[in-house]
């Protein structure tokens, strides 16, 4: 690995101060993104605003140092990656705003498109893009790639409901091409550019040649070269200028804002999995399926349908079907009004009655039904790839052809795929527009020449041309393509493409090697190896849809980087470089370990459902030594002593807050920020220990968490505890807690610390004392702090007694009840990482609103990162994890605020500064 440049160096941090990053641990970490290509940058900057990053291009100017943008990482064509300079345009560049009641909004390229939706969603609008990776991908990207998705076809792509852009131009200029006076801006910063983008219209416009190949090849989804329908599409230079930059990967312009025109969001909509025969029938009938108008037909083949039956939300008739040769199209309609579905959908059950289908045809409108089918869908890729032999590197062709040549291009890639020997490769993507992607298997080495992959590519490259089609539909020509753009539209349009980036970029320090390449080779160099590490590194395919809901996103490492560096750990030790080794395993212990939430929550994104937190719980466990072990083996079998313990040392502490700040920090300094957590004066005072309690017919055991009898609760409460024994009183519903409760835990701490002695102890304590008072699993177990339900659930996996969360218990059997007497006018919400990965949120959601009027949930709420004491070690995290949550909450104060955590609520209310208190609480007194 090259170390970066003295001088470069010092340029960066002028420009960007304190945002340069230069260790091996950073540069590793940002060199992978969701292709199979890999380049260490020199240095990694974040600029803070539009100012620093049009510094930062100037300095690559002077130093002729390359330069990429990078947001997402969910680029598939190998256009974010960068040995020069790669600039993270994420961190600093998130903010949205809504304008017009929804028709339009304005949003920095940071933002994902999921989190630009969220936003958009109570005005009934969307963006008109809708890619399969709406959840990591940024606008940014979206824009770079002039993506579109399965929906919105060529209508309501990128490059059609754009509005306008704020771009920084590779001089520094920056220009607003929606400001009155655009143009002019333009032709006075930027005269050769503003010249040369007129000549090249005209030059376009009176070539009927090009005429004709631009509307031939614009006609599909196309994101093949440089965007020279925009010479057609528009006249001022400005606009033209805005619309190159559509599906430019960042090799014209930074974007740093983007305003687009919305469109409705129709709530009603149905959805069904046709199953075909075959491939041959499922893809005839598509002219009579894209007739009838429905909203998305999403093609599936015979090796997609067989990953599909893997995921946990796939339908039961998906599981139950045994797939040989079939495919599958995935069809839904969409309506404004229920009435006209009920129409549209009678209508289309004709159609589909004569279709040749391998199975009967059902469209529902069953909500749960059809979120579970279009998981499937949009996880394909990810899940597809995850399946893949270890050691190999998952490669995802995007092309496009008429839809009338669908069917022979599906049949042709079959034939290529055993010609050349690629196994279990899959077919799937957006048939209504003829846009299919494929998934390749391929094992790169650091020095063999990838024979079969490049005969492959030159037959397939053969193969679309000929049948009209485009070599890139959605995902960017980036480097696998990049040779192949002369090809797919002449010399003469090459020509001008070449002429747009001369003019954009004279200097040609963005993104070198992206779109517009002389070199024959370039889609050759880079390949990324995926050495075999361990089992749940080896199934990450680097896709990213995990890090927007990592809390550590903003202070250290994803989940992402945590599994690369992993790779770049091991390839480092077999390579015998002991000093990037060393230097790796140094930084990762902060970094990658202690920093690490261990949350789960990156599972729930995953579409492999890999959770890296049982990763770093695994190198925890290995870092502990026989001491550790010991201690905390021996808390398990003391657990009410220790709980009891904490809870006045809590107690002294409050009473003696600089002693206790003192010694907290001097123990902190001795022992390592790792072992002794920080005492803060916003901690409350200790808790009051468990007591047991019998039931005549108990209708549910009752398992009160430890971590009230640790932490106490807020000021002028009683505690969550207190509440749910009053809710179930006034219910008459009876509870027992059991005789051991003193000394049981739900074993969370030993597992995230990875104390697997002590875990193991406290695991037969539990069990043995549950199994005796749910009657050997005939009642169900109630705990009231959600992260203790998830660890209940996980220790007694096995065992046969359900575990249930207080607050669905409350939702489901105890406010049924009872009468709301007193509502909330309005309540700030917190869900929790446990909520989520118990699927209790909507129970959530329903009972605070039996309390209050209004309940906001942000928009951009995540986990807390308080992680039971891990607020306490590194408060950094939490604040880092919590501080857009708290941005959005700012303006304006509610009237309660809320979580379901003791310990989330401790973290929320120190990011916010106003107290949560456990939603039963707020219930409790709402219910008096």
């Amino acid at each position: 690995m090259n170390p970066t440049d003295p001088t470069l160096l010092l340029a960066l941090e002028a420009a960007v101060p304190g945002g340069v990053r230069t260790r091996a641990v950073d540069r590793l970490a940002m060199a992978h993104d969701a292709s199979h290509y890999l380049l260490v940058p020199q240095a990694v900057v974040a600029p803070a605003g539009a100012e620093q990053l049009a510094e930062l291009l100037r300095v690559a100017a002077r130093q002729g140092t390359p330069l990429t943008f990078r947001s997402g990482g969910t680029s598939l064509s190998g256009q974010a990656l960068s040995g020069g300079v790669l600039v993270d345009t994420r961190r600093h560049f998130r903010e949205v705003e809504v304008l017009d009641g929804g028709a339009r909004v304005r949003v920095q390229p940071g933002a994902t498109v999921r989190q630009v939706n969220a936003r958009l969603a109570p005005y009934r609008r969307k963006l008109g893009p809708d890619p399969a990776s709406e959840s990591a991908c940024t606008i940014g990207g979206m824009v770079a790639n002039n993506s579109s998705g399965m929906a919105c076809g060529t209508e309501f792509n990128t490059y059609r409901t754009l509005e306008s852009l704020v771009l920084v131009l590779p001089s520094g200029s920056v220009i607003d091409t929606g400001a009155s006076d655009a143009d002019e801006r333009l032709r006075a910063l930027e005269p050769a550019l503003h010249q040369g983008l007129g000549v090249l219209r005209d030059r376009v416009r009176d070539n009927p040649g090009s005429v004709r190949i631009i509307e031939r090849q614009f006609a599909l989804k196309n994101t093949m070269g440089y965007g020279v329908n925009s010479f057609l599409d528009h006249t001022r230079p400005v606009d033209i200028l805005a619309h190159l930059v559509v599906g430019s990967e960042g090799t014209l312009a930074f974007v740093a804002e983007a305003t687009f025109r919305t469109v409705p969001v129709r709530p009603h909509a149905a959805t069904g999995l046709l199953v075909f025969p075959d491939l041959r029938a499922a893809t005839g009938s598509l002219p009579a399926l894209v007739a009838d108008g429905p909203a998305t037909v999403e093609l599936l083949d015979a090796a997609s349908l067989r990953v599909a039956q893997q995921d946990p939300k796939a339908d039961e008739m998906l599981r139950k079907l045994t797939v040989e040769g079939h495919a599958a199209l995935l069809v839904e309609y969409q309506e404004d009004a229920a009435e006209a579905l009920a129409v549209r959908t009678a209508a289309a059950a004709k159609l589909l009655a004569g279709l040749p289908l391998a199975a009967p045809a059902r469209l529902t409108s069953d909500a749960k039904v059809r979120a579970g089918l279009w998981h499937v869908r949009k996880g394909l890729y990810a899940a597809v790839a995850g399946a893949r032999p270890s050691g190999t590197t998952a490669l995802l062709e995007d092309i496009a052809v008429p839809v009338p040549s669908l069917a022979d291009t599906c049949e042709s890639l079959l034939s290529l795929f055993d010609q050349h020997g690629y196994e279990d490769s899959v077919i799937f993507g957006h048939a209504k527009d003829g846009n299919i992607h494929f998934l390749l298997n391929e094992r790169f080495g650091k020095e063999a020449r990838p024979q079969r992959y490049i005969d492959f590519t030159d037959d397939m490259v053969d193969l679309v041309l000929a049948h009209g089609g485009t070599l890139k539909a959605e995902h960017g020509t980036g480097r696998i393509m990049a040779p192949y753009v002369a090809r797919q539209y002449g010399d003469e349009l090459y020509e001008v493409m070449r002429a747009v980036k001369e003019l954009c970029d004279p200097h040609r320090v963005l993104n070198p090697g992206v779109l517009m390449e002389g070199d024959p080779e370039i889609h050759l160099r880079d390949l990324k190896s995926t050495p075999q590490v361990e089992a749940e590194v080896d199934r990450c395919v680097e896709c990213g849809y995990c890090e927007p809901v990592c809390p550590s996103k903003d202070l250290t490492l994803t989940p992402r980087q945590r599994i690369v560096l992993r790779r770049e750990l091991a390839a480092a030790e077999a390579a015998g470089d002991t000093a990037l080794a060393g230097e790796l395993e140094r930084d990762y212990a902060y970094d990658g370990i202690d920093t690490c939430a261990a949350d789960g929550m990156c599972q729930t994104a995953c579409p492999v459902l890999i959770d890296t937190g049982e990763l770093v719980k695994r190198l925890r466990a290995e870092q502990r030594g026989r001491f550790s072990q010991a201690a905390w083996g021996q808390a398990a079998e003391h657990w009410g002593a220790v709980t009891g313990a904490g809870a006045r040392a809590l107690t002294v502490a409050a009473k003696l807050p600089r002693s206790a700040s003192t010694a907290s920090a001097a123990a902190r300094r001795l022992l390592g920020p790792d072992n002794v957590p920080q005492w803060d004066m916003d901690l409350p005072s200790g808790g009051t220990r468990r007591r047991p309690q019998q039931a005549h017919e108990p209708h549910a055991v009752y398992f009160p968490a430890c971590i009230g009898s640790i932490f106490g609760p807020a000021q002028d409460s009683s505690g969550v505890g207190e509440a749910f024994l009053a809710l179930c009183e006034r219910a008459e519903i009876r509870l027992t807690v059991p005789a051991a409760i003193k000394g049981l835990c739900c074993g969370t701490p030993w597992k995230s610390k990875g104390m697997t002695a002590g875990y193991r102890e406290m695991r037969q304590r539990v069990v043995a004392a549950l199994l005796e008072a749910t009657g050997q699993g005939s009642l169900p177990v109630v705990s009231d702090a959600a992260s203790c339900t998830e660890g209940l659930e996980q220790l007694l996996d096995g065992s046969g007694i359900r575990v249930i969360d207080a607050v669905v218990f409350v939702h489901e059997q105890v406010l049924p009840g009872l009468t709301v007497t007193d509502r909330l006018p309005s309540l700030a919400l917190h869900p929790t990482c446990s909520s989520t990965r118990l699927g209790a949120n909507e129970a959530l959601t329903a009972v605070a609103a039996a309390i209050a009027e209004e309940v906001a949930v942000p928009a951009d709420w995540g986990c807390c990162a308080f992680a039971g004491d891990r607020g306490m070690l590194h408060p950094e995290l939490t604040a880092s994890a919590t501080a857009r949550e708290a941005a959005a909450l700012s303006g304006r104060t509610y009237a309660a605020y809320a979580s379901t955590n003791r310990t989330c609520e401790l973290g929320m209310s120190r990011a916010t500064g106003h107290p949560y208190r456990h939603l039963l609480e707020l219930v409790e007194q709402a219910t008096r």
